[in-house]
């Protein structure tokens, strides 16, 4: 002050009389005035230095500046973490580890009409965003590894279903398979190089046109679907892109999409009006998820779908001793699988006749596939209270036993690594939770019951039958208790 250069009050207080952000330049002045080396204090240059906003009557800043950024807030997460009766935290890991397991599969298990006639197109965006870093090793390699995987795994899960594959780079779309049922041509059309290099901007309007004037000729009782794996932010379009929203909601064409950036507003909109899903990739376990979670048939209304008989060949194997000419690939060979009505060689299945336009399927596929419409129930985890069971039912693993307690303590209230199933009352551990909703989709301990009390009708049909004979044929009857005896053997 005595330099004569000025005074500089900085407010960085809220008054709550005043509003936020308020200067009180009647204190400020005041103190400025008491100062007895400035004579000329009312024509010193006065600096002021908000932190608020200096507009106090609009609502809408007030409330943002309460509530604060993001970055901003924290969680006291090291409150989570809880120790057991021996200060140790490995109940705890296991804990949070067996959640993970069991995320994916706790869906809804109603059973609902779904479509297990499925075609779908799967589209990567080969733009140059996907060289990004950020999703490890970069957005392009992640991308083709969990391509390959959910390529496999939709074809394990939808056998007698159809896919194909589009890439977008450069504001072009470029179709590299047609819809086939064969996992192997997809997958070495990703693993060509050439195939998979970036350029660009990605076009989602070409792409979306593309897959669309392949998915309308397909037949109107299986699904039409398609997939979008989108790294950038932007789209190149050389048209009106709602054209073509409505055109796929009028053709009841199926749009989900993963984002591996940020949201996407016109990504949003397509996945809200064709009734598809929409997610963001937190990080690379999240990418996994999303991309699994399109595996399941998506489910069906009545007044979308009508009821159709579809005629359905199963074909036999044979092995031939002079090459013929496959109707699939037109390569030679010296078998392969006869087409029941026209006799025509076909590689693999499942796939359509060329010649006759027959689906071609084997009653594996048809097994796999009708599970989606009467999944397993999702198993309930099994308090310690009610845990009385020691070994697991399907794979005889034991049990943790049950920790002593006191009589003034309760049981701690971690997990005790046994899942139930609701309808067989039977305990799994959590490997077998997760195997039996993942890959077998039957329930051990149910269809044990099931076969138990198929034999328990057998032998009374069999005894009751036994009974009726006349008492003078002690041999058939003898004959009966022995078939008997052998069954309980059995």
């Amino acid at each position: 002050l005595s330099t004569g250069l000025g005074v500089v009050f900085l407010d960085v207080s809220v008054s709550e009389t005043k509003g936020p952000g308020k200067l009180l330049l009647e204190n400020c002045l005041d103190t400025l005035y008491s100062v007895p080396d400035c004579q000329c204090a009312g024509t010193l240059p006065l600096c002021v230095l908000y932190e608020h906003p200096f507009d106090i009557d609009d609502e809408a800043h007030v409330n943002d500046q309460q509530i604060g950024y993001a970055w901003e807030d924290y969680k006291r997460s090291w409150d989570e973490l809880q120790e057991d009766a021996d200060g140790s935290l490995k109940s705890i890991v296991e804990k949070q580890i067996n959640r993970g397991k069991r995320k994916r599969h706790l869906r809804d298990t109603s059973t609902i009409q779904r479509g297990i006639l499925r075609h779908m197109f799967l589209v990567i965006d080969l733009s140059e965003v996907m060289l990004e870093k950020d999703l490890r090793p970069s957005r392009l390699e992640l991308t083709l590894s969990y391509a390959e995987q959910f390529i496999q795994e939709y074809f394990d899960q939808n056998p007698i279903s159809q896919l194909g594959i589009i890439v977008t780079k450069d504001g072009i779309a470029q179709k590299l398979t047609e819809l086939s049922g064969n996992p192997m041509d997809h997958i070495r059309a990703l693993e060509t190089k050439k195939n998979t290099e970036t350029e660009g901007e990605p076009s989602l309007q070409n792409a979306l046109d593309l897959a669309r004037s392949t998915l309308i000729y397909v037949p109107a009782h299986g699904s039409r679907e398609i997939l979008v794996i989108f790294g950038s932010l932007t789209t190149c379009d050389p048209d009106n892109i709602y054209n073509t929203i409505d055109q796929l909601v009028k053709d009841s064409i199926r749009v989900s999409v993963v984002g591996l950036a940020a949201e996407v507003q016109i990504c949003k909109y397509i996945c809200k009006k064709t009734k598809g899903t929409y997610g963001v990739v937190l990080n690379e376990v999240h990418f996994k998820d999303l991309l699994f979670e399109i595996i399941p048939p998506p489910p069906v209304t009545s007044a979308q779908y009508k009821s159709e008989l579809i005629m359905m060949g199963f074909p036999t194997h044979v092995t031939q001793k002079t090459p013929t000419q496959c109707m699939c690939h037109g390569k030679s060979t010296l078998g392969g699988y006869l087409c029941p009505r026209c006799q025509s060689t076909i590689c693999e299945l499942p796939s359509e006749c060329d010649l006759c336009g027959l689906t071609l399927v084997s009653s594996p596929h048809l097994a796999r596939s009708y599970h989606h419409l009467f999944p397993v129930g999702n198993f309930v985890e099994v308090p310690w209270s009610s845990a009385s069971s020691t070994e697991c039912f399907s794979c005889l693993l034991p049990f943790l036993s049950i920790p002593p307690t006191r009589s003034n303590q309760q049981l701690p209230e971690l997990s005790s690594g046994r899942y139930k199933c609701p309808e067989c009352n039977n305990h799994f551990c959590i490997d077998c939770d997760v195997f039996i909703h993942d890959v077998l989709h039957n329930c051990p301990g149910c269809l044990s019951k099931s076969e138990s009390l198929k034999d328990k009708l057998v032998l009374s049909s069999e005894s009751s039958s036994i009974q009726q004979q006349p008492n003078g044929d002690s041999s058939h009857n003898s004959k009966g208790k022995n078939a008997i005896k052998n069954k309980n053997e059995s």
